[in-house]
């Protein structure tokens, strides 16, 4: 089955920045709260294009009339950012699904050293926010391409001088190049928590650069547009369902969320992209192939979970808990 839905009603659109624009939605029904959501969470807009897209939450996680995202009209869009630009208008009701958060921010911490990388800025910011109001220690470090893709400047400045935060911008057309994270990391402390959100080759350098640093407090978000490869098993493999008691064979080609669903089990799932977390599924015996954008490193080797719309099987047979 598909997640449920919340009906949301288009407030506010806002232009952030070049190719930028922030959504506020609120209740459809004005009388109703949305559900309470952290630092990190995301929402699933469902497109009527028939497209499901995840954007990460940037208002402050306190708010309970509105959610806000910052999509960006991206210029591989596939349908999802180029849909909000040019078709979603104030007024609109759409589906959304309640937040989820797979980029959960440690509140208590020592220090908070945050990476914005261009529209990663979104739960960055989100963090941000939560951080100064709860008095927490907390630095942002925001990197965009230039000056004028960079969202929520002015509000980040204003926010970050009223409590005292320390804040560096590196815009790569004003410095020659893209940032020196093994710089701008160093000596920050091994204690402290790090988040980086941001395109897939700063992610990859930042995960490097931790890992180099000794930094193990290291979490990351992965934007929706990130390509996921799809299962590279060349021959089928069964997957028995250890609730329902059902065996599924899934063929070559063809994702184990799907083969269920044909089979006649509704599995929770959204995206089918492997970034949205709704389909995580426990992981009973077997191996995993695994393909998302969410679990970590040392997530992935535990083998206890996986993402079935993208994830595959490396060997059988794969007991899931559904």
């Amino acid at each position: 089955m598909s997640s449920p839905t919340l009906n949301a009603l288009v407030h506010t659109m806002r232009y952030e920045a070049d190719g930028i624009v922030s959504v506020e939605f609120r209740p459809a029904s004005p009388e109703v709260d949305f559900p309470a959501f952290e630092a990190g969470s995301h929402i699933d807009l469902h497109l009527p294009n028939g497209l499901v897209r995840s954007y990460s939450l940037c208002n402050p996680s306190t708010d309970r009339q509105r959610y806000v995202v910052g999509v960006l009209n991206d210029r591989k869009s596939r349908g999802g950012s180029r849909y909000v630009h040019q078709q979603l208008r104030v007024g609109m009701t759409l589906a959304i699904s309640h937040p989820r958060n797979n980029f959960k921010l440690e509140e208590g911490a020592g220090r908070s050293v945050l990476v914005a990388g261009g529209i990663g800025v979104t739960p960055i910011w989100c963090m941000l926010q939560r951080l100064a109001a709860i008095g927490q220690p907390a630095e942002l470090i925001y990197c965009a391409r230039s000056r004028k893709e960079s969202a929520f400047g002015e509000a980040i400045a204003a926010l970050a001088a009223e409590k005292a935060i320390a804040l560096t911008w590196h815009f790569d057309e004003e410095q020659g190049g893209p940032p020196d994270l093994a710089a701008l990391l160093g000596g920050k402390g091994a204690d402290s928590h790090y988040y980086c959100c941001g395109p897939t080759p700063m992610l990859d350098n930042f995960e490097k650069t931790c890992e180099q640093l000794g930094l193990a407090n290291a979490h990351i978000e992965r934007f929706a547009a990130v390509h996921v490869e799809a299962p590279s098993a060349t021959q089928s493999y069964v997957v028995e369902c250890a609730k329902s008691g059902k065996t599924v064979e899934v063929p070559p080609g063809k994702s184990i969320l799907d083969s269920l669903i044909d089979a006649g089990l509704n599995p929770d799932h959204s995206c089918k992209e492997g970034v949205c977390g709704a389909c995580e599924t426990k992981v009973l015996d077997g191996e995993v192939d695994h393909h998302d954008g969410i679990l970590t490193k040392l997530e992935r080797a535990s083998n206890k979970t996986m993402m079935i719309c993208v994830s595959g099987c490396k060997r059988g047979p794969l007991v899931l808990d559904i």
